[in-house]
């Protein structure tokens, strides 16, 4: 096992937590100790037992601390290699330290308490990573802790085996190098360019899925570090078995729609596609007109609501239909426990702020990545260009406004039918505009939802006038696209023909 009994420790902490029960440990074991500034000073209250580091080294700190354990006596103590250096420690007079316990000055919390650049700079610690991979690259001989977490591991081992063994002390050195890798790269970002346009990446944690969007796909999850908020990584999972890679992102697809509204909505998600979404009065009557758009889709899809889910309307989700995830700002107890019967159905507690730390899209391609800004533009109601004879009603307009912040979230090419507030059709991901308008009418035709007097809009714009036909042949009384085609003329002129009003955003949402 190759296990070290170790002699001196060299001790310097940012985070004191368990620092009485290490020491008592450490006593126990006849260690000596060597200890720096504050924490010199909190284990002189615990025992007198411990040297400063200025009098180990004879070498008095200088610069407000700056330079105090860069000294060859330390890093010769902790770097000699047992088998082959020992000589030049006696020419030198020195000795080894064989147990370091050192945690760094904590960059990340300085960094997010808006703290003055000065400031963050201050909090760059020198010495500390220089003892810790120090110690974590002499791990042969050495034993190195950068996290109280694994105190009671140490002690453990060291009680029960009569020292450290060599898996352990491995162990703790990949630690290290993992703690200064995040360490560094949390420096590199705080300092980068914000002009250069490509992002660095950290992460907290990583969790391993089931699988990925196949059984035979291999699956992990990353989790941004720094989170303030309850986003769907971090979300608090209240309860249901694990979540899988599919549901993990019709989740976001759901959670991202629904937060664009400022009433009551729900929007129930499946295949990373609204099939229904409402805005109403309360959550029970956003999910009931949902729901109501397509109850076929729905089966074992994806609810989302931008406000708590009361008693109602978790007992109204059980009774209609087979749900995977539902999720949510808040749940009423009443709501928890009419899921609780669910035992497999996940629910989820997710801030309606979210954290955009690392904001854009990310896209594998052959050779390389794709990287792109988030689509966040959404087109001012007073910016809309009315190009048609007949101007929208108002009530007309506000559902135009709800139909283009649908299409958003809609595979394209997307066509979006909705009549107060409700979706009533939904067609996605097709190769041909007028094939998903067909489905979209469809969809309504199935569900005996009205057509007549309804909106309809468009991700992209109409290259033919074939789709404004089609649209007047279902009783559509409005459109709202991109406009921008060849054809324009002959598409407004469609509409004039058929008396329906079409306001142009001069912007598109195509979502592949």
């Amino acid at each position: 096992m190759n296990l070290i009994k170790p002699k001196t420790a060299l001790i310097s902490l940012s985070d004191k937590t368990n620092l009485e029960e290490l020491i008592s440990f450490l006593l126990s074991q006849n260690v000596k100790m060597i200890s720096t500034g504050g924490t010199y000073q909190a284990i002189k209250k615990i025992t007198d037992e411990v040297i400063e580091v200025s009098d180990f080294t004879g070498f008095e700190e200088m610069m407000d601390g700056r330079v105090k354990t860069l000294h060859p006596k330390i890093h010769a103590g902790i770097l000699a290699r047992r088998d082959q250096d020992m000589g030049v420690l006696e020419e030198r007079g020195y000795e080894v330290i064989d147990l370091v316990i050192v945690n760094l000055y904590p960059f990340k919390e300085t960094i997010a308490s808006d703290c003055s650049f000065e400031d963050a700079i201050e909090k760059i610690d020198i010495g500390g990573p220089t003892m810790i991979r120090s110690a974590a690259k002499n791990f042969k001989d050495v034993a190195v802790i950068t996290n109280p977490q694994d105190y009671s591991v140490l002690m453990s081992e060291w009680s029960e085996q009569g020292g450290i063994s060599y898996e352990f002390r491995k162990q703790l050195s990949q630690k290290v190098f993992a703690l200064m890798a995040d360490y560094n790269l949390a420096i590199s970002e705080y300092l980068a360019d914000e002009t250069t346009g490509l992002p660095n990446y950290s992460f907290e944690k990583s969790s391993t899925l089931r699988y990925g969007e196949n059984p035979h796909q291999s699956a992990q999850m990353l989790t941004f570090s720094g989170l303030k908020h309850r986003n769907i990584a971090n979300a608090d999972i209240i309860q249901g078995k694990e979540l899988s890679y599919n549901n993990i992102v019709d989740a976001d697809a759901a959670w991202e729609c629904v937060r664009e509204f400022s009433g009551p909505a729900c929007v129930i998600v499946k295949h990373a596609n609204p099939c229904g979404v409402a805005e109403a009065s309360s959550a029970f009557e956003a999910y009931d007109l949902a729901f109501k758009t397509d109850p076929t889709s729905a089966f074992g899809g994806i609810i989302a609501f931008n406000q708590p889910v009361d008693d109602q309307t978790a007992e109204e989700i059980n009774s209609r239909q087979f749900v995977e995830v539902v999720l949510a700002p808040g749940f009423s107890e009443g709501a928890l426990a009419a899921f609780a019967g669910k035992k497999n159905m996940r629910v989820l507690c997710v801030d309606l702020e979210q954290d955009n730390p690392y904001p854009g899209m990310i896209k594998k391609v052959s050779g390389g990545i794709l990287i792109q800004s988030d689509d966040t533009f959404s087109v001012p109601e007073q910016d809309l260009q009315c190009v048609t004879k007949r101007q929208p009603s108002p009530a007309e307009l506000q559902d135009l406004m709800f139909a283009w912040t649908v299409a958003k979230f809609v595979k394209s090419n997307a066509i979006v039918y909705v009549k107060n507030k409700q979706t009533i059709g939904i067609g996605a991901g097709q190769m041909s505009r007028v094939i998903s308008a067909d489905i979209a009418n469809l969809k309504a035709k199935n569900e005996g939802l009205i057509v007549k007097g309804a909106v309809m809009s468009s991700d992209a714009f109409f290259p033919f006038r074939d789709g404004i036909d089609k649209a007047a042949e279902s009783g559509i009384a409005a459109i709202i696209q991109p406009g921008g085609s060849i054809r324009d003329e002959e598409v407004i002129a469609a509409a004039d023909e058929n008396n329906i009003a079409m306001v142009f955003t001069a912007t598109r949402h195509f979502r592949h």
